[in-house]
């Protein structure tokens, strides 16, 4: 009974982990998404694919998720200065120099962009600074 009952709520945990995360081909519904968010944040897992492609090229057999965060939002509405990270566990990059391959870990790359809805830049000053400060 306790281990059915221990499988019943990893499975739940599982699951309800796996909700919270929009299954997307890019990043553009995620970055709109955090642009409408109260807390200015998005969480996606990347499909289909350009998904594919990645993680058979780095011999990863994970997920590749996407992070979007509010760094700023701007005086003119619907637009902020987004924080895009890309992430995935399990990437095997070449070992240059000494040939073959590395241990499997985790990769991220990040980038920032100032984005609106309309898809152009902001034309308006920072309103408010949303990154935690020490």
């Amino acid at each position: 009974m306790t281990v059915l009952l221990g499988a019943a709520c990893a499975l739940f945990a599982s699951t309800s982990t796996a909700q919270e995360r929009l299954p997307v081909r890019d990043a553009n519904q995620l970055m709109l998404s955090a642009l409408d968010a109260p807390d200015g944040k998005a969480h996606g897992v990347l499909v289909g694919e350009v998904a594919e492609a990645i993680s058979k090229r780095f011999n990863a057999t994970t997920p590749i998720y996407i992070d979007v965060s509010t760094e700023k939002r701007y005086a003119q509405p619907g637009c902020s200065r987004l924080n895009v990270r890309f992430w995935q566990d399990g990437v095997q990059l070449p070992n240059y120099g000494a040939g073959g391959v590395q241990a499997p870990r985790r990769q991220t790359i990040d980038f920032g962009i100032n984005y609106c809805r309309d898809g152009q830049p902001p034309r308006s000053p920072v309103l408010m600074d949303m990154r935690r400060r020490p």
